[in-house]
């Protein structure tokens, strides 16, 4: 099955005496990974290719996104990690600008008057899922600080996750989490020490998993 495009969002709060990642809880229902703590993320919607934006992505994140995909495609895949952000977790990295009616699955974000920020992202790691899954999924992981979402509440009657909370790196590892997930934590925890670091691009297969670099 060919994997679907994909982002994730971890948001790290720095107000604190340590850092701190927003978690998400997923519903005990869901059919893909119930019951985990993950961050917030999913797949591309054909409105993320025309969706508009408040700032655009740095040209280092523009620039790592094209060496891999169409300029088109990395755009779409940092603003789904944005609206499903605001679809999971009910928060907004986004400005405040004026009401304007959208459509589709972007209606709610800009009934808020807020277009998505995606100056704040930055690149942490891709990866994509073992062939043997029933679902898979091309997953880019982004990383941007809390102070540039429009607020640290949760938007009233948003966000499908279940729970959410800001977790210190360390408690967050203990969580129930995907393998994937642990991973991408420590990838985070690196890359703020050392923001220069490489970034991993892994293939997981069904055999062994292979690593390159973006």
């Amino acid at each position: 099955m060919k994997p679907r495009n994909a982002a994730t969002l971890i948001i790290v709060r720095r107000d604190r005496k340590t850092p701190q990642v927003l978690m998400g809880k997923r519903n005990s229902g869901h059919d893909f990974m119930p019951d985990l703590w993950v961050f917030p993320g999913g797949r591309i919607d054909r409105s993320d290719f025309r969706a508009p934006f408040a700032t655009d992505l740095t040209p280092d994140v523009a620039a790592r996104f094209e060496a891999h995909v169409p300029k088109a495609r990395g755009r779409a895949l940092a603003l789904a990690a944005v609206r499903e952000t605001f679809e999971e977790a009910g928060l907004l990295l986004a400005k405040k600008v004026p009401v304007r009616p959208l459509a589709g699955p972007w209606r709610e974000f800009a009934a808020h008057g807020a277009a998505p920020d995606l100056e704040a992202l930055d690149i942490v790691a891709r990866a994509i899922t073992p062939p043997m899954l029933a679902k898979r999924f091309d997953t880019w992981f982004l990383m941007a600080d809390a102070e540039r979402l429009v607020s640290l509440d949760r938007e009233p009657d948003c966000g499908e996750l279940e729970e959410i909370a800001w977790v210190d790196f360390d408690d967050a590892i203990a969580l129930p989490l995907p393998a994937v997930t642990r991973t991408m934590i420590g990838e985070a925890v690196s890359r703020m020490a050392d923001p220069s670091r490489p970034r991993p691009f892994m293939r997981f297969g069904s055999a062994k998993t292979k690593f390159s670099h973006l």
